[in-house]
């Protein structure tokens, strides 16, 4: 297969109507599908063209070693089917699937391999009851808490003129930029290319905020205003999250929630990481992913 046949290939089998997944190699169990890289892209282009789809991949084997030890939850259903012959793999999570690219010793020598493979929702009832709201989205996600970003907070808030609330902090030092079920991406700090920054995004917008009170986001007004609208994420479905910072405690900000043109709003009393866990678990959530995804996950961008 080439890049294009390759990637249709990877994209047919990650929708979620696929059904189940079996693979045609001699000796290879169910749960996943080889697709044929041989003759095609080498492993650079192979990983271009998929991370330019899905994202920033994660290492799970460099040179034969492992990058981490893999679990269900990390990608091993991708190393299952060649065991000690894997010398490279990259991985993505999307949805139910995982995505690999990688190389596998042969008989002939080492080939490239794009695999597509079975990825099991976490049962939600396996969390500790004291388990905070950003542990339950690393959770439910399966992100990996040891990659953190560093952040100057400091300069950010100091930038704003006003803190920012601890958990979304959190949130954007364990996860970077990226994408929630590739529907919300959130705003930070100095981020890579892709990402939106939340400073300048802030100062930027205020701009449009007319000081004699017509404001677009009537009956609010935009932050730096007291108690002004600060916006922390968007989506592909053109909502718009914001902070309402009434109040001198950012932990206690509510969240309002619009569309594009600014008519209606959706008042969420919790906080950032709380609205991030209910909307992929929580059908009844007004922005809930659960409704089309039964496995949840996070969508890196950037290098």
């Amino acid at each position: 297969m080439n890049e294009r046949e390759l990637l249709a290939a990877v994209d047919h089998l990650t929708h979620r109507d696929t059904g189940k997944l079996e693979c045609g190699e001699p000796g290879h169990a169910a749960g996943h599908v080889c697709l044929n890289a041989s003759g095609g892209p080498r492993l650079p282009g192979l990983l271009d063209a998929v991370s330019e789809r899905y994202g920033r991949p994660r290492p799970l084997v460099r040179r034969g070693h492992s990058a981490q030890t893999p679990t269900e939850r990390t990608g091993l259903p991708l190393l299952a089917p060649f065991g000690e012959h894997v010398r490279e793999m990259y991985a993505w999570a999307y949805g139910s699937r995982w995505i690999g690219c990688g190389m596998v010793a042969a008989d002939n020598g080492v080939r490239p391999v794009v695999v597509v493979a079975h990825r099991a929702a976490p049962a939600l009832e396996e969390l500790p009851e004291d388990a905070t709201w950003v542990d339950r989205v690393v959770f439910v996600t399966g992100q990996d808490r040891e990659l953190t970003h560093t952040v100057g907070w400091e300069t950010t808030e100091a930038w704003l003129g006003t803190g920012l609330p601890g958990d979304y902090k959190q949130l954007v030092q364990i996860f970077g930029c990226g994408s929630f079920d590739g529907c919300l991406d959130m705003f930070l700090p100095n981020g890579p290319s892709g990402c939106l920054d939340i400073v300048e995004h802030a100062l930027s917008m205020a701009s449009w905020d007319n000081e004699d009170g017509n404001s677009l986001w009537a009956p609010h007004r935009l932050f730096p205003a007291p108690g002004g609208l600060l916006q922390w994420a968007g989506s592909e479905r053109e909502d718009s999250f914001y902070w309402l910072t009434e109040g001198a405690d950012p932990d206690r900000w509510p969240i309002l929630v619009t569309k594009e043109g600014h008519c209606d709003w959706i008042r969420f009393d919790g906080s950032t990481a709380e609205f991030v866990f209910r909307m992929l678990t929580d059908r009844r959530h007004p922005c809930s992913t659960a409704r089309y995804f039964g496995a949840h996950w996070f969508m890196s961008y950037g290098q």
